[in-house]
């Protein structure tokens, strides 16, 4: 016996109408969470500028067509490009994520938030300057960092239960719903316009986590985050049009999200959304490496002072054991050749090695005229890597979140140097004391990479002073960013 299919369109699924709600109606009230958000988006666009100096970045940069130069489009900072604010977002996400050091989130999914900014701050940009030319007051930074707490919570929020990279899809999947919702909201967009906007979000085709994972490694991962926020703003765009949602994009059976790509699980929820996700975002403040690596670079620079301490070099080392947590021995374990940049900072052996060779971790170290060092290689071969399940239990802990790694160096002549473990990295919130200084000194570090000191002074004084900042037109911010 035969029977139709009912096709009576459905309520709005209920993560839907949640995003949009919290969008739409949530008070950013916690004074931390916008002093965090501030501290976030000098660092990202410092990040930004950093990779300003690297060919293989800025060869993606600049408009489809060349030479498109957009009437009142968004500025990318760091260049002379004024685009639309869809090729705007591609830009200045792929600024923000190509040397791996903005800010991350690690849960049973994990990410980097601060891959928002780039669809935020074009379409803030945008209607801002599309706003003065036709006599109505711009938008202010304050909505610029209102707009990052939101992405930053509906991104973390959906990542602390639920595990994409477990069933193969990349991250950038909530760089894409976080933009689409925030970005939504900067626009205007009425809430049914808006819950139509996520929905796109969630029907639209979604990045493998392949290029980050061996034998794939590769240069996508430093793009992916700029591609979906862009994508995010192209899908507001079309919502903004009228265009049709699909109100049950992942609970319909068989086509749904769920059943399609999520193993026909629902995702779940530990807390509602908030300011929770800005208040305890982790900072990269030492080291441009893959977060799960943070602590364990900080320990081999410690040990590295030690071994000096001793007569010692990286050469006297027979053998180290990494104590780590799961999730790092699943994405960033790694034996074998390492192809490129991309392929290194996601090896944990690689950013133990080059610390305890040359005393340092920066980002010109995962280019090939380190990477050629034999000794890098030779130094890898003698790890060993064990997971700890108490740290795989901290790490998935909500009141600690820590992110530990211990190292144990075994010399050539017997001596077993004292176990390194580094719980929290400088960047998290329980060092915030200890990182902001160090956060800003980054800040002002990548300044200098860009822009010439009369103009590097300009934007210290507009930028450093909080308040001031967040009164500013985004528009005139942005003006003093761009050569």
């Amino acid at each position: 016996m035969m029977s139709s299919t009912t096709n009576v369109r459905p309520e709005t699924d209920r993560v839907i109408n949640d995003i949009a709600n919290y969008v739409l109606d949530y008070e950013v009230n916690s004074d931390l969470a916008m002093q965090t958000a501030y501290y976030c988006l000098l660092d990202t666009l410092g990040c930004g500028f950093e990779a300003l100096t690297y060919p293989a970045c800025t060869k993606l940069l600049g408009p489809i067509v060349p030479g498109t130069v957009v009437p009142n489009g968004a500025k990318v900072p760091g260049t002379a490009f004024q685009l639309d604010p869809v090729q705007a977002a591609f830009n200045i996400g792929t600024l923000i994520r190509w040397l791996d050091f903005n800010d991350t989130w690690l849960a049973a999914e994990w990410g980097h938030p601060s891959d928002n900014l780039g669809g935020i701050l074009a379409v803030a940009d945008w209607l801002s300057r599309t706003l003065v030319a036709a006599g109505k007051p711009p938008m202010t930074m304050r909505e610029v960092l209102d707009a990052m707490v939101r992405a930053h919570e509906i991104q973390g929020i959906l990542a602390l239960e639920n595990s994409f990279n477990r069933v193969g899809l990349d991250h950038v999947v909530l760089v894409k719903v976080a933009s689409t919702a925030v970005v939504g909201k900067l626009l205007g967009l009425s809430r049914e316009e808006l819950q139509n906007a996520i929905s796109l979000a969630f029907v639209d085709g979604q990045a493998l986590r392949t290029y980050r994972h061996a034998p794939n490694t590769g240069s996508r991962k430093s793009w992916a985050a700029g591609d979906a926020t862009s994508r995010a703003v192209r899908l507001a765009l079309i919502a903004q049009t009228g265009e049709m949602g699909y109100p049950s994009v992942l609970t319909a059976k068989t086509w749904g999200f769920y059943d399609v790509l999520f193993g026909g699980r629902e995702f779940t929820f530990q807390r509602g959304y908030g300011s929770y996700v800005m208040e305890n975002i982790l900072f990269k403040i030492s080291f441009p490496a893959e977060f799960h690596a943070q602590t364990a670079a900080e320990a081999a620079m410690i040990l590295y002072d030690e071994l000096r301490a001793r007569g010692k070099t990286a050469a006297d080392i027979a053998h180290i054991r990494i104590r780590t947590h799961e999730a790092a021995i699943r994405i960033i374990d790694k034996r074998g050749p390492l192809h490129n940049p991309a392929d290194r900072d996601h090896c944990i052996q690689y950013m133990i090695a080059v610390p305890l060779i040359f005393g340092r971790l920066t980002a010109a170290d995962y280019e090939d005229g380190v990477a050629t060092d034999p000794r890098i290689d030779a130094l890898r071969a003698k790890m060993e890597t064990a997971e700890d399940s108490q740290f795989t239990l901290d790490y998935h802990d909500p009141e600690k979140r820590s992110i530990a790694n211990a190292l144990t160096v075994t010399l050539t002549d017997g001596t077993v140097l004292d176990e390194v473990e580094v719980a929290y990295p400088i960047g998290h919130k329980r060092r915030r004391a200890e990182g902001i200084p160090m956060l800003m000194e980054k800040y002002k570090t990548n300044l200098a990479r860009v822009f010439s000191e009369k103009q590097r002074a300009r934007i210290l004084e507009a930028s450093l002073d909080m308040e001031r900042l967040m009164a500013k037109p985004v528009n005139e911010f942005v003006d003093m960013m761009v050569l």
